[in-house]
């Protein structure tokens, strides 16, 4: 009996996965998705494509062929851009942040930005970590994670 309980508590956890994320074509995504993504990264190729529920917040998720993680709202707006350690395209970024980041971090690439409900996550290379309010204001300038 245990067995079984366990195998569908296994099973009903598989299932709910798989319905968080479910891969989509490009053409799916939101009209704005597609915008940014044929504006910013044309000149990637994007590997993979999804619906995503993620903390109960539905959205997109995109993966490009050479790591970077793109995530838009459900109305298409980027929400994040992951480059992991790689620099990131930087148009798309407020320039209040790109001219915080110039005059203060001169030799430092922008490698992340994570729109959060409240606030602005960045993340430079040589993980320095900067958060900003949405309207550019920054609140906390950290080095090293």
């Amino acid at each position: 009996m245990k067995k079984i309980f366990v195998f569908v508590l296994l099973f009903l956890g598989f299932v709910i996965t798989a319905n968080a994320q479910k891969k989509i074509e490009v053409t799916e995504l939101p009209k704005p998705a597609q915008d940014f993504l044929n504006k910013y990264f044309s000149n990637s190729i994007v590997d993979i494509a999804k619906k995503d529920a993620e903390h109960g917040e539905k959205g997109y998720e995109v993966i490009l062929k050479n790591g970077t993680e793109i995530e838009f709202w459900k109305d298409g707006s980027y929400r994040e851009v992951d480059g992991g350690k790689r620099p990131i395209p930087t148009a798309f970024i407020p320039e209040t942040i790109k001219t915080y980041v110039a005059k203060h971090y001169p030799n430092e690439k922008i490698t992340h930005i994570d729109y959060g409900h409240k606030d602005l996550d960045v993340d430079l290379t040589n993980n320095i970590d900067l958060e900003f309010t949405k309207e550019g204001k920054i609140l906390k300038d950290k080095k090293g994670k």
